[in-house]
């Protein structure tokens, strides 16, 4: 049985069409897998940046037993605490502005928990108490998940905008809505070293 031109010019075309309507899915459904991977990148930071929040007033409240009058140092960890967790930021609307105010707002926290850290150094009794010396490693254990979680994050972000940005995709990325999501940068002045004087 002989073909026709005309059917073997359809099958053909037909062959095209499937081809280039199987890219076209597995690009958006790789998108929209490495989307879903940035946003649980980002809620697994939120967690931890949220275990740090916790363990906060614990940690204010065992200290203000031993120092008091450094009402100052507490109120400032507090009022930071309070600007941090209610600094958010809605994964799917991620730029480099939320970013800063959100880094901004958890820089300040970690500022004024630095502070209080430098008020205990006076209370040595407060450094020998049990309960501040678990609060403090757990603390301790939380910056280092963050900056874990950070770190994976921007990975998970690099790999994300790599995708939507590289060509052809960028054309259907644009066409579906995928948007670059903004990475965590180190803060301001943290490429000089710091200057110890003796």
């Amino acid at each position: 049985m002989k073909l026709s031109k005309g059917i073997i010019t359809l099958l053909v075309i037909a062959g095209i069409a499937l081809v280039a309507f199987m890219w076209v899915k597995n690009s958006y459904n790789k998108m929209v897998l490495q989307e879903e991977q940035v946003t649980t990148a980002w809620a697994q930071v939120e967690n931890v940046y949220q275990r740090r929040a916790d363990l906060i007033p614990n940690l204010v409240a065992t200290v203000k037993g031993y120092a008091s009058h450094e009402s100052k140092t507490l109120e400032a960890v507090v009022n930071a605490r309070a600007k941090a967790t209610q600094t958010t930021i809605d994964p799917t609307n991620m730029t480099a502005e939320t970013m800063a105010r959100f880094q901004s707002a958890q820089g300040e926290l970690s500022q004024a928990l630095s502070r209080l850290m430098v008020v205990v150094e006076q209370y040595p009794d407060l450094k020998a108490n049990q309960n501040f010396l678990e609060l403090q490693a757990q603390l301790e254990g939380t910056e280092n998940r963050i900056t874990v979680e950070r770190q994976k994050f921007n990975e998970t972000a690099r790999l994300y905008n790599t995708t939507i940005r590289q060509f052809p995709k960028n054309i259907f990325a644009g066409m579906f809505g995928f948007e670059r999501k903004a990475y965590f940068e180190a803060n301001e002045g943290a490429q000089n070293a710091p200057v110890v004087e003796f």
